[in-house]
């Protein structure tokens, strides 16, 4: 498929080093898997700065790998104002970091702002539950949840990339 729009994506969690950056690493494979790659953009960021510049937590980077997804690359960050305005959707992993959100980004971009599993089809939550101070099934948990919200956002960007502007 080839489009010359453009589309953005922003993962946000509250230290960029669990959720989000486990998100930004599956939806990036499964967009390059569809040849998508040029055509959306793919970051992820923090509601907090605890993080800035670490490397996603080990047990994040560990559950990943099982799954063929590295994440090694990335490092945190937090969210900036830019970004609400240089992305086309915000996704938060949860309602308080989607509150946090909220209250940050100017109201002519809060339109953008969403919970990531609202894409979801077959998980029994609409959040992405925090992994950081459980054991290794809710790393695994939220893996499920973040392929499955990942593969209903795709099929949605894919609609939206697939629809032609009318010239007048």
């Amino acid at each position: 498929m080839s489009s010359s729009r453009k589309i953005s994506v922003l993962f946000v969690c509250m230290g960029n080093i669990c959720r989000s950056p486990t998100a930004e690493g599956v939806f990036r494979c499964q967009v390059e898997a569809a040849g998508l790659g040029d055509t959306i953009h793919i970051d992820s960021a923090g509601t907090h700065d605890y993080h800035t510049g670490n490397a996603p937590d080990g047990r994040s980077q560990a559950f990943a790998a099982r799954r063929g997804y590295d994440l090694s690359a990335q490092r945190a960050r937090q969210v900036a104002a830019a970004d609400f305005q240089d992305f086309d959707y915000v996704l938060a992993m949860d309602r308080d970091n989607l509150a946090r959100l909220q209250s940050a980004c100017p109201p002519q971009h809060r339109h953008k702002l969403a919970l990531f599993m609202q894409f979801a089809r077959n998980s029994p939550s609409d959040v992405v539950p925090d992994p950081y101070y459980g054991g290794g099934s809710g790393f695994d948990r939220v893996l499920d949840y973040i392929e499955d919200a990942s593969d209903g956002l795709l099929a949605d960007l894919r609609k939206e990339l697939a629809v032609v502007p009318r010239v007048a």
